[in-house]
């Protein structure tokens, strides 16, 4: 069942209590507002089980999970999107799974993030922000903990698009079959 409230459940984040913090809740997420958002309305959708990768959820976790994403993505288009269209913006969504991947909670969260043309620059830059200290609620979530602050891992180098190509189909139909092969060693025919 969906709801706003906790059912009196204290719910953590990793190794912090996040329970008032909370505003939505379902039967295996919850979404929170953001210590250090990097926009209005970037909020965290996470599994109630504190996972630490994505890979270690159950379907009916990922699928509930996902879910609660999209769910918060309508919640954010009515507050922040022009009326009387509310899903006239855009969102950047994304994982930082792992430490290397710049995740400084041990605790898989999804970030939503409402976007609106020009809100940070260029579009990319909210990755570049995720990367860098602007982006490491991690880091708030320890200093305020006053326990040691980890620092934001990852941040992928910039892509300036003046210097990908185009692939050939051929390199790109080698790929796709090097993944089914492995698709197919994982039993997945």
């Amino acid at each position: 069942m969906t709801s706003t409230g906790t059912g009196g459940r204290t719910i953590k984040f990793g190794p912090f209590e996040v329970t008032k913090q909370v505003f939505l809740t379902t039967p295996y997420s919850f979404a929170l507002v953001n210590l250090k958002p990097l926009i209005a309305g970037h909020i965290l959708v996470c599994p109630h089980a504190p996972h630490q990768r994505i890979t270690d959820l159950t379907p009916e976790e990922t699928a509930d999970l996902f879910t609660t994403v999209q769910l918060t993505q309508r919640l954010l288009a009515r507050a922040y999107f022009p009326r009387p269209v509310p899903d006239a913006g855009s969102f950047s969504v994304a994982v930082q799974d792992g430490a290397a991947a710049g995740q400084t909670v041990p605790h898989v969260h999804v970030h939503v993030i409402p976007r609106q043309p020009g809100d940070l620059g260029t579009p990319d830059v909210v990755y570049v922000k995720m990367a860098g200290e602007e982006g490491n609620v991690g880091g708030a979530l320890w200093d305020r903990e006053m326990r040691r602050r980890p620092a934001p891992g990852g941040g992928l180098p910039r892509v300036d698009d003046d210097d990908r190509h185009p692939r050939g189909e051929e390199e790109m139909l080698e790929e796709a079959e090097r993944y089914k092969a492995l698709l197919r060693e994982m039993g997945i025919e």
